[in-house]
């Protein structure tokens, strides 16, 4: 499993994270405190609070692909 801090802050930002990674067949959870929802899920997204990073768990070993295609959401 591999984490990573994502911001998505807008709305926007948001349809299209989720556009990206619904091409990808292994699972995802997005994790903000102590709610875990799944990535792929735009109503789950939102119901997290967005004005801070949320982290993004990959349930896969090599998602270097993935990474790349996400990574202006990437926070540092």
């Amino acid at each position: 499993m591999k984490s990573i801090t994502l911001l998505l802050n807008t709305t926007e930002s948001v349809k299209s994270f989720v556009n990206i990674i619904s091409r990808f067949d292994f699972d995802m959870d997005l994790r903000c405190g102590r709610y875990v929802v799944d990535a792929k899920s735009i109503l789950g997204i939102f119901s997290l609070d967005l004005n801070r990073p949320v982290v993004l768990e990959v349930h896969c070993d090599d998602c270097d692909e993935l990474i790349k295609s996400i990574s202006q959401y990437i926070y540092q």
